[in-house]
């Protein structure tokens, strides 16, 4: 082969290889939720939209390529002291996105880094007004005011800031010991509040049952005393009634009197018998009172005689006398049983005639 036929395969050659590179560099594709920024010889030509586009070899020439969807970027922690000079540790995440690409192009030079610097410098002038335990509980006003701030800053780069977070506030150690210690105290008179509570109520309710069962104990009582009283009167009632019906005289009462001794007898601490004088006397006027008594008659035959006739006088002196000698014997017993001997009372005189 010839010089020249090589020289003209080489110059064919090169020629192709540039129409390619012309065809390469003329046609572009832009995928979707991006925008190219072209420039023309150094200057600001147009934007290029998602999909085919046409540019002039060797004239047009793409900037940067500007992804339209929202970004997150996590801040690392930065030191910030609080209006009481204590330093805590904040990180904070910031979500944004990019509307204008010719602004975030050309009117800063780096906006992610600028946003940075700025949301740093805002939230240091911010948790600079405010103590530890309202940077700790004020969270969404902090994120309120970042996200205004940086939105109002922002907005002339092109740049929408969504949505601000602080994501931990991170205080130092000793006062982490000492929040864990007040809110341990917090947890603890809670605690205690609520077990007073329940013994309190415990209590009342113990008093209200405690009430209620004496008022109805009482309430018992009561019915079974104005019940027993009823009973009673009631038990009284007959057998004054029955007292009534057989026409009892006093020579009757005596004999009920001598029946009573023996029942007194038996206690296990009568010992010893002290018989007055008058006992005597009446045991003589109840016998001449039984002497001189018939066999009583049946109820229906049984004829009603004056009480104070001059025939059972004495009778009626003998019970009382008979009552009265009980009533002695009844008191000197008790009298044993407590160890004292009671004095013997003096001889009552005879009624005169």
């Amino acid at each position: 082969m010839e010089p020249l036929q090589l020289f003209l395969y080489l110059v064919i050659g090169i020629v192709a290889l540039i129409v390619v590179i012309t065809l390469l560099r003329s046609v572009r594709q832009v995928p979707q939720q991006r925008n190219d920024v072209v420039e023309r010889l150094g200057k600001y030509h147009r934007t290029l939209q998602p999909g085919l586009n046409i540019l002039v070899p060797f004239v047009d020439a793409v900037r940067t390529k500007v992804d339209l969807r929202e970004q997150v970027v996590s801040f690392p922690p930065q030191p910030v002291i609080t209006s009481d000079n204590l330093v805590v540790s904040i990180d904070t995440v910031l979500y944004f996105k990019v509307v204008d690409p010719v602004k975030a192009t050309y009117e800063i030079a780096n906006f992610l880094q600028a946003i940075e610097q700025l949301t740093v410098t805002t939230l240091r002038n911010v948790i600079g007004s405010m103590d530890l335990e309202r940077a700790l509980t004020s969270r969404e006003e902090v994120n309120r005011h970042l996200s205004v701030v940086l939105d109002e800053t922002t907005g002339r780069w092109g740049v929408k800031v969504t949505r601000v977070e602080i994501k931990a506030i991170e205080p130092p150690p000793s006062i982490r010991d000492s929040m864990e210690k007040q809110m341990r105290a917090e947890r603890d008179r809670r605690a205690a509040i609520l077990t007073a509570e329940g013994v309190k109520q415990s209590q009342i309710l113990t008093a209200e049952g405690e009430k209620q069962a004496a008022v109805l104990r009482a309430d018992g009582d009561r019915q079974a005393r104005i019940l027993q009283a009823a009973g009673q009167a009631k038990a009284i009632e007959t057998v004054v009634g029955a007292i009534h019906a057989a026409d009892m005289d006093s020579t009757v009462m005596a004999y009920q009197y001598l029946q009573a001794l023996p029942m007194i007898a038996q206690g296990a601490s009568n010992k010893l018998w002290i018989i007055p004088a008058e006992l005597s006397k009446a045991l003589e006027g109840i016998s001449s009172a039984f002497g001189n008594l018939q066999p009583p008659a049946p109820p229906s035959e049984r004829k009603p005689r004056p009480v104070a006739t001059p025939d059972n006088s004495d009778a009626i002196e003998a019970a009382r006398a008979a009552a009265a000698a009980v009533a002695e014997i009844e008191a000197e017993t008790k009298a044993e049983t407590a160890g004292v001997i009671p004095l013997k009372p003096a001889a009552p005189e005879p009624p005169q005639q």
